[in-house]
C-alpha cells in the first residue's frame, strides 16, 4: 500500500490549487440542476473539463452521458462515475446560490429544479479527481475512465449508457468506482462489504370493479373496499412471508379511485414500493404482492383480471469484497480515523448496472457532506432525524468545505490502489 499511498501524496499536491475553480464549478452546477435525461450544460461543463485535462472524450451515450478516457502507459484500468441529474424540488436552503430553475418533467409538467441529493458534488469531485490525476501524470500508470451518467434519479440512465454501446468506446475495465455523499459528518468516509444499497421496485396496480349509484353498492364491485382489503393484506408480506433475518420494505405510496361521495367507480389505482437486499427475497416478495391482489380480486368477483406495472426499477447493489477491503485499506492509509464502516443504505441506485454489464467487481462508498459541529450537537441532543437534512430534502445542501475535498480525495486514493506507480 506504501506505493499506492505515495502516488495519492503526488497527484494530490495539485487539489489547493483546484479548490478554486471546484467551489466555483461546484456553485455553478447547484444553481443551474436538470432534471433526468435533460443534463445538457451538465454533461458540456463535464466534457469540456476533461478535454482541458487531456481526456479522450466521448459524448451523447445513453442521451447525455460523457465518458472521459485518459490512457498513461501500461496498468490496470479504473472507471469512476457520478451521476449528475436532479430532482422535482423547490429548494428552500437559503443559500446564495440556491437554484430558482424550473423545468418539465416526464409527464409534461412545469416543476421546480434543484440538485438535492448530491449530483453536483458528485460531479465537480470527479472532475477535480480526473484534473489532478490529469497533472499528475508521472506519479501513476493505467488508465483512469471518468464517466458522468444521466438519469439516475429515474433508474434506467446506468442501463441507457450500456444499452447505447458504452462497452464500445470502453477499454477493458478492471475495477469501477462509485461515491454519494450522505447526511453525515463532512470529511467522513465510510465502507461497505457486501449489499450496501437496496433493490427497489416500483408497481402501479389497476383493479377493477363496477360502477353503480353509491346508494344501490348491490348493484356493484366496489373498488374502493377491494383496494382497501388489498392494502391491509400486503402488509403481511413483510410480516408472515420474509424471514426475520431478512430486510423487505413494502410501502403502498398512493391509493386512488372515484371522483364524487355517492359514485361507486369501477376501478382503483394503486402505487407501491418494495425494497429489498436479496434477490430470492426480491422474487418471492413481489411474486406474493401478484397473488395476494389475484386473490382479493376473485373474493370480491372483480369483472376483469387486474394489471400490474413494474416501474422505476433499480438494481441491488453488492460491494465485491475485495475491492471493498483494498479501497478501504487506502483511505484508512489517507485519512486516518475519518473512515468508518458505513451501514447498508436503504436507498437505491442504478450504477451497478455498468460494471454488472462489463462483468467487473465494483465498490461504493459514503461521503459525509454536513457540517461537523451541526451533525455533533444534534446528535448530542438526540435530534439527528429531526435536524440533520437528508438527501431528496429541500434543506439538503452539503457544505462545500471539507466535503468537496474529501470527494476529490477520496476518488483519487481509490483509483491509485490500483493505477499508484
Amino acid at each position: 500500500m506504501g506505493t499506492a499511498s505515495n502516488s495519492a501524496k503526488a497527484v494530490l499536491r495539485g487539489l489547493a490549487a483546484a479548490r478554486p475553480w471546484q467551489e466555483d464549478l461546484y456553485r455553478d452546477i447547484h444553481s443551474h440542476p436538470e432534471l433526468s435525461h435533460h443534463e445538457e450544460r451538465t454533461a458540456k461543463l463535464a466534457s469540456d473539463r476533461l478535454r482541458e485535462s487531456g481526456y479522450d472524450v466521448h459524448e451523447g451515450i445513453g442521451g447525455t452521458g460523457v465518458v472521459g478516457i485518459l490512457r498513461n502507459g501500461d496498468g490496470p484500468t479504473v472507471l469512476m462515475r457520478a451521476d449528475m441529474d436532479a430532482l422535482p424540488v423547490r429548494e428552500t436552503t437559503g443559500l446564495p446560490y440556491a437554484s430558482t430553475v424550473r423545468g418539465t418533467d416526464a409527464s409534461g409538467q412545469d416543476v421546480p429544479v434543484m440538485h438535492a441529493c448530491g449530483h453536483d458534488v458528485h460531479v465537480t469531485c470527479l472532475l477535480g479527481a480526473a484534473a489532478l490525476l490529469g497533472e499528475a501524470r508521472q506519479s501513476w500508470q493505467g488508465t483512469a475512465v471518468a464517466l458522468f451518467q444521466p438519469a439516475e434519479e429515474v433508474g434506467d440512465g446506468a442501463r441507457g449508457m450500456v444499452d447505447d454501446g458504452l462497452a464500445d468506446v470502453l477499454p477493458r475495465i478492471d475495477v469501477a468506482l462509485a461515491q454519494h455523499v450522505l447526511p453525515a459528518p463532512a470529511g467522513r468516509v465510510g465502507t461497505h462489504r457486501g449489499p450496501v444499497l437496496s433493490a427497489a421496485d416500483s408497481m402501479r396496480i389497476t383493479v377493477y370493479g363496477r360502477g353503480a349509484h353509491g346508494s344501490m353498492p348491490q348493484a356493484a364491485v366496489d373498488p374502493v373496499v377491494l383496494a382497501a382489503m388489498i392494502v391491509i393484506r400486503l402488509q403481511t408480506i413483510v410480516a408472515r412471508e420474509v424471514a426475520p433475518t431478512e430486510t423487505a420494505v413494502l410501502t403502498v405510496g398512493s391509493v386512488h379511485a372515484g371522483s364524487k361521495s355517492n359514485v361507486i367507480d369501477d376501478h382503483a389505482v394503486l402505487e407501491l414500493n418494495l425494497r429489498t437486499y436479496d434477490q430470492s427475497v426480491r422474487r418471492s416478495v413481489l411474486d406474493a404482492i401478484r397473488r395476494i391482489v389475484v386473490a382479493e380480486c376473485q373474493g370480491s368477483d372483480s369483472p376483469r383480471e387486474p394489471e400490474f406495472h413494474l416501474y422505476d426499477n433499480f438494481p441491488l447493489t453488492v460491494n465485491d469484497d475485495a475491492v471493498t477491503d483494498r479501497v478501504h485499506a487506502a483511505f484508512v492509509d489517507h485519512f486516518g480515523e475519518r473512515v468508518a464502516t458505513m451501514p447498508a443504505q436503504s436507498a437505491s441506485e442504478d450504477f451497478s448496472d455498468i460494471p454488472t454489464a462489463l462483468g467487473v467487481p465494483y465498490t461504493y462508498w459514503g461521503i459525509g457532506g454536513i457540517d461537523e459541529q451541526q451533525y455533533r450537537s444534534a446528535a448530542e441532543a438526540g435530534r439527528v432525524s429531526q435536524d440533520i437534512p437528508v438527501n431528496h430534502s429541500p434543506t439538503f445542501a452539503p457544505v462545500i468545505q471539507p466535503t468537496l475535498d474529501t470527494g476529490t480525495e477520496a476518488l483519487v486514493v481509490a483509483a491509485l490502489a490500483w493505477l499508484g506507480r
